[in-house]
């Protein structure tokens, strides 16, 4: 069973399941925050129980948390543990293992929760100063050596229980912040090996506006396809093969080689696919909407529209979602996903809207 986050790029190629513990890594400023704050955000309806926990953070970086969650209606399902930056090291120690226990509570309940630690990097500083004031020796980087074992601890509570135990899932996104894009640095190394994944955040994308600026390459869901709805399945082949291919030829494509047809055909395709992948933050969508954007641009209808008009055509392909039949809406939800029928009535109903919107705007 997924947890969708309503963020194209995640839910299409890096899905998490319910119960799984997703790594969010990446520099300084790179929205890492903002892809935890769309999650919660898209749980809105969805009977998931949130808990946001704030490590040592700026108290003005936590208030504007809370207010970006209360002006989506995310307070309504979102409890908030905080523990700011000028408080003691033993109480940023033990806040992310208070709100685990608050997770762990709802959990056993049969509900399914979700949990944000923000951020570990924080978390093990604290353990680091409480360790060195304890007279512990350091070792690798000046992290005492149980590091690992913490954080294991504290994640390994992420499951997702049985019938007979109620059925409840507890899902885990940590927040890990890298030096000069160092993933390999002690820390971000130990949580990658403890996670079921990571999505990787860029700040070389972040500067170029390609934003939510997660990484494809170096992001992975080890789960994978089984944590994700049947329907996306039919077309996250697709895009992850067009997006790879157009990776590698941009590349090749900066150095003015001559390039035929075919290989052009593949990069413009691939320019559209990066355009389409962005969005804005806290503007989740839905299932329907997802895979209709994402229909409409694997079967290349996005192709004749120039790079500047993307973002509108995308819009109007939104817009028209509504008029796909309900029945059709329902089994993009269910284990048959978009079987035959429903495929082409989508394909049909996107192209016709691709057309009017050509036509519309004089390409």
């Amino acid at each position: 069973m997924p947890l969708q986050t309503g963020i194209k790029v995640i839910d299409a190629l890096i899905p998490i399941g319910r119960g799984q513990r997703e790594l969010i890594l990446g520099d300084r400023q790179t929205g890492k925050t903002a892809i935890a704050l769309d999650t919660i955000v898209n749980q809105k309806d969805k009977d998931v129980i949130c808990v946001y926990c704030a490590i040592g953070q700026r108290a003005s970086a936590v208030a504007k948390v809370i207010a970006d969650l209360k002006e989506n209606g995310g307070m309504e399902y979102t409890i908030v543990m905080v523990t700011e930056g000028n408080d003691s090291p033993g109480l940023q120690y033990i806040a992310p293992y208070a709100a685990t226990s608050i997770a762990e509570y709802f959990m056993e309940m049969g509900k399914d929760v979700l949990i944000v630690y923000d951020d570990l990097t924080n978390h093990a500083r604290a353990y680091r100063e409480l360790s060195l004031l304890l007279k512990r020796p350091p070792g690798r980087e000046a992290f005492p050596g149980d590091i690992f074992y913490i954080h294991s601890r504290l994640l390994e509570r992420s499951t997702h229980l049985s019938e007979e135990l109620g059925g409840g899932s507890l899902t885990a996104l940590p927040i890990i912040e890298t030096e000069a894009q160092n993933i390999s640095a002690y820390i971000p190394t130990n949580l990658i090996s403890i996670t079921d994944g990571q999505i990787y955040l860029s700040p070389k994308q972040f500067e170029l506006g390609i934003l939510p600026a997660v990484e494809v390459g170096k992001s992975v869901s080890r789960v994978g396809g089984k944590a994700q709805l049947p329907a996306y399945r039919a077309i996250a082949g697709d895009l992850k093969l067009g997006f790879s291919q157009f990776e590698e030829l941009e590349t090749f494509a900066r150095f003015g080689s001559h390039l035929d047809e075919e290989t052009k055909n593949v990069i413009e395709h691939g320019k559209r696919i990066r355009e389409i992948l962005k969005q804005n933050e806290l503007q989740p969508l839905s299932v329907a909407e997802q895979i209709g954007v994402l229909l409409t641009l694997t079967q290349g209808l996005f192709d004749t529209i120039s790079i500047e008009n993307m973002r509108e055509a995308e819009k109007a392909v939104i817009k028209s979602i509504g008029a796909i039949p309900e029945a059709i809406q329902k089994s993009l939800y269910s284990d048959k996903g978009l079987d035959d029928a429903g495929r082409e009535v989508c394909w049909r109903l996107q192209k016709l809207h691709s057309r009017n919107f050509k036509r519309q705007s004089n390409y």
